[in-house]
């Protein structure tokens, strides 16, 4: 409402008030208007009143009337049930006064006007942005313009970041000529959590095209030669080199037994090591709701593991056929029965509450009893027509154990003592991603079978120690397995009573991806859950679960590991840290400028490794960092094995979408697919886990420092400079613009902006640069010592006239 509007509302209002007064006088006696409220010659205008939306509770028809008959500004909600009308109105202080007097009452202020006005203040800056943007022509950054062919065709893929994406109205468009002819498309806008990342673009085509010519509606243009992606010819297989280990989806029973037998026959190459935190086990209490869901019920719990007895216990609600008796509970061995109170003509009389109450007071050596999730109780319960026998619900075989679980670790190298840098791939976090095991089986037996005829294979396994992970989580893979396939969880139950009962079976469990110590949902970072039964719950604090600190400790026990692969499925991804962020869409630490052009470097190689299979391509908007290809994950484990213990850590994502020639659409393969699939998974991901082996090899022969140029570099110039320092080889590069000397706590040079490129300095002012880069494998360049008190690191001056 703008001022002119409410002042003459206002004036209407008094004028209103007035004649209502009389109105008052005639139909109301006794109630009178406040001659202040009536404007009088020579008086003020009052003052101009805030105005509120507010729910108002009209008691009545009569009242209602009066409501109209005012004119109060009423919206068009309104809702009436049993004669009484709830009534959404914009009103004043005085509005609000004179309605209490007729029983009109407001039920809920929904709108201030403060709030009013900060909404329409969001509104207008974003407006101004939008028009601030468009005002002048924008400048587009192609980040990337790549091709790739696959086992399904071949593609086009653009990523364009515009200087006003941050505007929805801001629309790019790809020109291009495919064959002869030229072809464009418009490119999609990328937004997660209120944050812009680029526009892009992926199309199939039946030509490579040479280059691409990006425009925008805002007059900002680029262009940009089309590249491979990859860009590397598949490799043919070596002829003695043997792969294809796996030929079905293996539980963890299966997947340690395997290792073992591997440990026994490689007893140089191979040992095994036992966790120290044991799981919970696959295993449940024993439990009946008995009663049903719709009426008054009981949830009776054993004390005892179902396997440990649970599932023998049988409790009976019986009728004891006479009139007037007590409730009363009896145990025989494991059969607990409870007679119900009855009145006076026999029937039965007993309530939920005072059953629970009679169980967990005398039959507390076998059972625990609740209210159905946590309801008063205070229905009478009926009697049952048999007794009812608790049960786990458990379905697996004997040949599963129930007893708590020792998670193993395989670990594969000629030198198995922290001699050698260390490279840990795990698997299976999630208990429905039935792939992921298999990449880590079939990676050992390659590293082993192939270690006698390989000599690639010989120097990753005499030169590393490489430890394998099949099941993080044994426990969740068995209940997937035999249970509920689509158990993403493990199986501790930390919900209480109200969320205990047999119905909530298949939620129980922990995220142990979220129950991380580092960006975790307890930090206040997204992608994290706290209610019991959600899919990505926590836990109940950072690190309350075995599996979970089992990862811990491998890390904290192996120094020496200074590379890691989390396998998840599906969706084809390969990702990065980091990997979670906050409300306001801020993520954990990005990086150093160096350090994410390592990760795209070794990214690179990996997944070359990869496509080398049948031809799958990890699509470039699936590779980066988490936040920018998928979506926070609070609490994950790779986040706290970069930033805690500085292993470069990546993320693994089988199962990438197939192309479906004839629906000209891309198909998901699922956490399950058809073992034929699945199998192709394990095969190309084992691939990309050797790739990540060999480039630890890599980086542990490297002992080459890098070597770095600025420029500009010394001189004088004219007006502000802005210097880009350019390395060798993806190196962090540490600087001060003080003339102090640089050292490990100095400033990096950061990425210039999401999914962008190194930052440059700009220099307004005389300035000396004092600088040094390292490499991921630690080599100093020019071997500076950062540490000590030499002067041999890069120096540039940047005179400003």
């Amino acid at each position: 409402m703008t001022k002119q509007k409410k002042q003459k509302w206002k004036r209407n209002l008094v004028v209103m008030t007035a004649i209502t007064g009389l109105v008052f006088s005639t139909f109301y006696p006794g109630l009178s208007i406040p001659v202040a409220a009536v404007e009088q010659p020579d008086q003020p205008i009052p003052k101009e009143e805030s105005v509120s939306i507010v729910q108002l509770v009209v008691p009545n028809d009569k009242a209602k009337e009066k409501l109209l008959e005012l004119g109060i500004d009423l919206t068009h909600r309104i809702e009436a049930h049993d004669g009484v009308y709830e009534v959404d109105a914009v009103v004043t202080p005085t509005e609000i006064a004179m309605l209490k007097t007729f029983g009109i009452n407001v039920k809920e202020t929904l709108i201030t006007e403060n709030q009013w006005n900060t909404r329409v203040a969001e509104r207008q800056s974003t407006a101004q942005l939008q028009a601030s943007l468009a005002a002048s022509e924008d400048t587009l950054k192609v980040l990337r313009a790549n091709h790739f062919t696959n086992q399904s065709g071949t593609f086009l893929y653009l990523e364009v970041k515009s200087s006003a994406g941050a505007t929805a109205s801001t629309a790019l468009k790809a020109t291009w000529t495919e064959n002869g002819e030229e072809k464009s498309a418009t490119l999609s806008r990328l937004v997660d959590y209120s944050e812009y990342l680029y526009h892009y673009l992926l199309l199939p085509v039946s030509a490579i095209p040479s280059s691409v010519k990006i425009e925008s509606n805002l007059g900002g243009t680029a262009t940009s030669t089309v590249t491979e992606w990859l860009g590397k010819e598949p490799k043919h297989p070596k002829t003695d080199y043997v792969t294809d280990f796996v030929d079905h989806y293996m539980a963890p029973n299966e997947l340690y037994e395997r290792a073992e037998k591997l440990a026994k026959e490689f007893p140089n190459l191979v040992e095994i090591i036992d966790m120290p935190n044991k799981t919970n086990g696959y295993r449940r209490l024993a439990q009946a709701t008995i009663g049903g869901t719709t009426n008054p019920a009981v949830v009776v719990s054993s004390k005892a593991w179902g396997h440990e007895g649970g599932n023998d216990v049988s409790i009976e609600f019986k009728n004891p056929g006479t009139n007037n008796s007590p409730l009363k509970v009896t145990v025989d061995g494991t059969k607990i029965l409870v007679d119900l109170a009855t009145d006076s003509s026999g029937k039965a009389t007993s309530t939920a509450a005072q059953v629970v109450k009679a169980l967990n007071e005398n039959a507390s050596q076998l059972v625990t009893a609740t209210t159905y999730r946590g309801n008063a109780g205070a229905g009478v319960v009926a009697p049952t027509t048999n007794a009812a026998i608790l049960t786990d619900g458990l379905k697996a075989g004997a040949d599963v154990s129930r007893d708590p679980f020792t998670v193993k670790a395989i670990r594969i190298g000629k030198h198995r003592d922290g001699s050698k840098p260390g490279v840990l791939g795990y698997a299976q976090e999630h208990a429905r991603e039935w792939v992921t095991p298999l990449v880590t089986i079939e990676t050992a037996e390659r590293l082993l079978r192939n270690y006698s005829q390989d000599s690639e294979t010989r120097k990753l396994v005499d030169n590393l120690d490489i430890f394998l992970v099949p099941s993080v989580n044994p426990d969740g893979a068995n209940y997937s397995f035999n249970d509920y396939n689509m158990q993403r969880k493990n199986m501790t139950n930390h919900c209480g009573p109200t969320a205990s009962d047999p119905g909530y079976r298949n939620n129980w469990g922990v995220d142990l991806n979220r129950n991380h110590s580092v960006g975790s949902v307890f930090d206040g970072y997204i992608g994290g859950g706290t209610s019991c039964t959600g899919e990505t719950y926590a836990g109940p604090a950072e690190n309350s679960e075995p599996e979970g600190r089992n990862l811990v400790w491998l890390a904290d026990k192996n120094p020496n590991i200074k590379f890691a692969m989390n396998i998840h499925s599906y969706g084809g991804y390969f990702m990065w840290s980091p990997g979670a962020y906050d409300s306001k869409r801020t993520t954990l630490p990005r990086p150093s400028a160096g350090e994410e052009a390592f990760y795209w470097a070794a990214s690179d190689n990996i997944l070359n490794d990869i496509q080398d299979h049948r031809g799958t391509v990890i699509l470039p908007s699936r590779t980066g960092p988490i936040p920018d290809v998928l979506y926070s994950a609070a609490g994950n484990s790779a986040d706290y094995l970069w930033y805690e213990k500085g292993i470069y850590a990546w993320n693994f994502e089988v199962g990438a979408d197939l192309w479906n020639k004839d629906t000209k659409r891309w198909q998901a393969v699922g956490f399950q697919p058809a073992f034929v699939e699945g199998h192709e998974e394990a095969m190309e991901f084992a691939n990309g886990l050797i790739g990540l082996i060999k480039v630890a090899y890599n980086s542990a022969k490297d002992h080459q420092p890098p070597s770095s140029k600025a420029t500009p570099g010394n001189g004088k110039y004219t007006g502000p400079v802005d210097v880009k320092i350019e390395t060798s080889e993806p190196a962090t590069i540490y600087y001060t613009l003080d003339g102090s000397r640089p050292t490990f706590q100095s400033a990096k040079i950061k990425l210039s902006g999401t999914r962008e490129f190194a930052e440059t300095l700009k220099i307004e002012k005389t300035t000396t640069i004092n600088y040094f880069t390292v490499d991921a494998a630690g080599n100093i360049e020019k071997n500076y010592n950062p540490l000590g008190n030499g002067k041999n690191y890069n120096s540039v001056t940047l005179t400003i006239k």
